[in-house]
């Protein structure tokens, strides 16, 4: 999406680049997050569950709601990229000399 959305360097503002740069950070950190959340109920949720099989119902709506961290930053990344190129027309100078 964002590669769709790039345009030639002497048209391509600063802040069509931060808001790229920005979404890409945005998805990325959120997916980490997500991970890593994920890992560690997962890894606390096994050992539970071995302990006391009740529990399972709980883990895994932990893990779905781990889940739910990167797809909220994903959506938020393509509502930035997707909205870059709108808002920011005429705002910044391009990057050419």
């Amino acid at each position: 999406i964002i590669n769709g959305k790039l345009d030639p360097p002497a048209t391509y503002s600063s802040y069509s680049g931060y808001a790229h740069l920005g979404a890409g950070l945005t998805v990325g950190m959120s997916s980490l997050a997500a991970g890593l959340a994920i890992g560690i109920v997962g890894d606390a949720g096994v050992r539970a569950n071995a302990q006391q099989p009740r529990l399972f119902v709980g883990m895994i709506l932990i893990l779905i709601f781990a889940e739910a961290l990167g797809l909220y930053g994903l959506i938020v990344g393509l509502v930035v990229a997707s909205t870059a190129s709108e808002k920011g027309a005429g705002l910044c100078t391009s990057y050419a000399p």
